[in-house]
């Protein structure tokens, strides 16, 4: 063992040189618990996101304050201050024209308290973080990794704004497709980040797959399976910044059609895979059922191989969470996009990036991290 540090994956590191081994991992233990309970609050916030998105709330908070914007309108003025400032905008004119105080107060709290969980998220890592660098608890270099992942989670508040901002705009009523997907990404990238770096503290010593019969081939489809989700969640966020879910609200066919009605009517095409809203939908559905099959051929290729134990049960996981993440959004769509049902799509597909990283970390190759 080195003498200044317990080595975890790929270089990453737990502090407790020279203590007892029982020491050490009791210190992993601590460390990885923090680090799911980041996931934990991350998976709330990703779900708050959604139900703020399908509600119209996001729009409610016309200010972008980082330090005092913690505080709620506390007096009567305040919150006529806040429903006159958001009044101003597009989107109250068009959706919510006379719904009263009362109403506004409604969707502004569901923003509030979003954005409070972002800044709370931001306290748990960093108090945390702190304490632990300075007690030895944990080494430099993961110490550096999770302050780099500090600073992108405040880039993702920024992100937001950004986000926001673009529904301010005279000639719109929603947020600017980019830019939402843009903080999805961003929200579901960090989440995975955390994940994988709380799985490597928890189990720093892979398992010895790599002799094993079909074990790259599964490796290897699991990577394919990861890309298409992944490009399935990007494809998923333009639908629901478009407002694709609204159209083309029948199964499997779309009103009738194979494909879309004009599905590359413009120009360039590239605009249509961001703008036209039955190739939105079409892109969505065709990469979540691409994402089905290559799941299901893990799974056959994975069972009929010697994986341990920890990676079957984590594949046959994933093979159930992706049929009911199928499942959800067919009925997401059929109903015409609920709240309810468009949240639980949402919430339920960082659900599946867990089962999907869970896998990739039980096969990964003894000397990768």
């Amino acid at each position: 063992m080195p003498s200044d540090a317990v080595l975890l994956q790929g270089g990453l590191e737990l502090g407790g040189g020279d203590r007892p081994a029982t020491l050490a991992t009791r210190n992993a233990h601590l460390v990885s618990l923090w680090l799911f309970t980041l996931c934990g609050m991350l998976l709330v916030m990703i779900a708050l996101g959604g139900a703020t998105r399908l509600t119209g709330s996001g729009l409610s908070i016309m200010e972008w304050r980082p330090v005092t914007g913690i505080i709620p309108p506390l007096t009567h003025a305040q919150w006529e201050h806040e429903f006159a400032l958001y009044q101003t905008i597009p989107q109250y004119r068009i959706l919510h024209d006379g719904f009263g105080l009362a109403g506004f107060q409604r969707i502004f709290w569901l923003e509030w308290i979003h954005r409070f969980c972002g800044r709370l998220i931001g306290l748990m890592l960093f108090v945390p973080l702190l304490v632990f660098s300075l007690n030895g608890t944990i080494g430099t270099r993961l110490a550096i990794r999770l302050a780099l992942l500090f600073v992108l989670g405040g880039l993702q508040g920024g992100i937001g704004w950004f986000m926001v901002a673009s529904g301010f705009d005279p000639d719109s009523t929603r947020v600017e497709p980019v830019r939402l997907v843009l903080h999805l990404c961003f929200a579901f990238s960090l989440y995975a980040a955390i994940l994988w770096t709380a799985l490597g503290v928890r189990t720093p010593r892979p398992a010895g797959l790599d002799a094993g019969r079909g074990v790259a081939w599964t490796r290897g489809l699991a990577i394919a399976s990861a890309v298409l989700i992944a490009l399935a969640i990007v494809a998923g966020g333009f639908t629901a910044g478009t407002h694709a879910g609204f159209t083309y609200n029948t199964y499997p066919d779309m009103d009738g059609h194979l494909l879309p009605p004009h599905y590359a009517r413009l120009v360039p095409f590239w605009r249509n895979l961001v703008e036209n809203l039955g190739t939105v939908q079409f892109d969505h559905r065709a990469l979540a059922s691409l994402s089905v099959v290559a799941v299901a051929l893990t799974l056959l290729v994975g069972l009929r191989s010697t994986l341990h134990k920890p990676a079957r049960d984590a594949l046959m996981l994933l093979g159930w969470g992706v049929l009911a993440q199928y499942a959800l959004g067919v009925t997401t769509l059929l109903l015409v996009v609920p709240v309810w049902a468009g949240t639980l799509h949402q919430t339920f597909a960082a659900v599946l990036l867990t089962l999907l990283i869970v896998l990739l970390h039980r096969l990964r190759r003894p000397a990768a991290f």
